[in-house]
Order: structure tokens, then sequence, then C-alpha cells
């Protein structure tokens, strides 16, 4: 059950929420949705895979674990990384589109799920400043949903050039942790290095102009990012 409200400066100047991560707040997961925009910073740290949603349409994730449930990035109450994919970052928060009669997209406001875990009134990041203002957290929660917000189109475009190129290509990724354990990730799929390379000038170039060429090498590089995430399961 969710509460969802506009989040308000006046009657919530008081509610404070938790820097804690853990199950609890719905990080107990071995994948997570990332946009193209957030790939720069997620490369550093993830493995960058597509995979189809419900309708069959292309989006991409980061592999966080092996096993059903499990994140190798947790640490306690911790999440163990440089960069945290903006879906999980947002914590209790979400866009509110208010749109015009004629439909079109008039407002964007902060919305906040009151029933959320995370969200309290005794401890953890405050929301607003004591005599007025947004706090430095919330001000970082507006732009980790600034991001969402401009990924959706984002993605549309550079899915729909990888689809147009034919570089999206079935990825078989096993995984051998020791002599006993050995896994499968399946469904996924990645760019395809030999199509990459022989796209035509005028190929490059559309990918170049719209700027989703540097896109392309961030999930490529990121697939070196297997290997660290092994070295977790081991000492995990």
């Amino acid at each position: 059950m969710a509460t969802v409200v506009t989040l308000d400066n006046v009657e919530h100047h008081d509610l404070k929420v938790s820097a804690d991560r853990g199950a609890v707040f719905g990080d107990n997961i071995n994948q997570a949705l990332v946009f193209p925009n957030e790939f720069r910073d997620a490369q550093r740290e993830y493995s960058i895979l597509f995979r189809k949603d419900k309708d069959g349409a292309f989006q991409s994730v980061v592999l966080l674990g092996f096993d059903r449930d499990e994140n190798l990035f947790l640490k306690g109450k911790v999440w163990d990384a440089r960069y945290m994919p903006a879906v999980q970052a947002r914590g209790p928060f979400m866009i509110g589109v208010h749109r015009s009669t004629e439909g079109e997209e008039a407002d964007v406001k902060v919305h906040v799920d009151l029933d959320n875990p995370a969200v309290n009134k005794e401890s953890g990041y405050t929301l607003f400043l004591p005599h007025g203002g947004q706090s430095p957290y919330l001000n970082h929660i507006i732009n980790v949903l600034r991001t969402l917000h401009d990924g959706l189109s984002i993605s549309k475009t550079f899915f729909g050039l990888m689809e147009e190129f034919d570089l999206i290509e079935p990825l078989t990724l096993e995984v051998k942790i020791d002599d006993t354990r050995q896994y499968t990730v399946p469904q996924v799929y990645s760019i395809s290095e030999e199509k990459f390379r022989g796209l035509s000038h005028e190929a490059l170039g559309r990918l170049h102009e719209t700027g989703m060429l540097a896109y392309c090498y961030w999930v490529l590089g990121s697939l070196d990012n297997i290997r660290p995430l092994v070295d977790r399961k081991i000492r995990a």
C-alpha cells in the first residue's frame, strides 16, 4: 500500500528519509534498471546489459548479483559503489507530471510515498532547512528524478537507433565462480562488436550527432566489470 502525495515544504517540513539501504527498501535485486544518461557513471561500477520488458521493448539494466534477490553491492546497510542507479537512489520519491487540458506537460512536481519504510520523523536526511529552503539531500533527489525523467526519452532514441542499425544481439553470459558454482545469466543482450565495427561513416555520424555513440562504447566497455562482480561473489 502506498500513500503518494505532492511534497510540500510546510506540511512535510519535519519529514526525514533514512540513509540506510537494504532489502526493506527494495535493494535485494540482482539487476537494476538504468537509462543511457547514466551509462557514463554506471560503466565504472557495473556491467550494462539489455533486456526486453513485458511488452518486448528493449531496456538497459546493470548486473548486481547472480542468485535470485542477490545484490552484491549491499554491505550491511550501505550500497558499496561510487554510483547507485537512479531508480534505487530515488528512494520514496517520484515525479508527478501535471498536464494541461490539452494533454501537454504543464508542471512537474516531486511526490513522496509516506508509507515507504525510509520515511520517518526521527532520523535520516532532512528535506527542508530549518529556516526555509530545500536541503542538499532534496536537491540531490531532484537531480536523480530529472535523470529518470530525461532518461525515458533518451532511452527511446538510443534503442531506436540500436534496432535501426541492427546492433543488438543475444549475449551468452556464463560465469564460473569456482569448481562447484557456475551461473548462466538468461535472456540478456548487448551490442554486437562485429556489427558496431562495421558501421558505415553515415551510421557512425548519426550516432555521434545524436549523442548515442559514446553510450555504445560505455556499454561495450562495461562488460569488463563481470570479473570484479565475480570477486565480490567469492568474498560474499
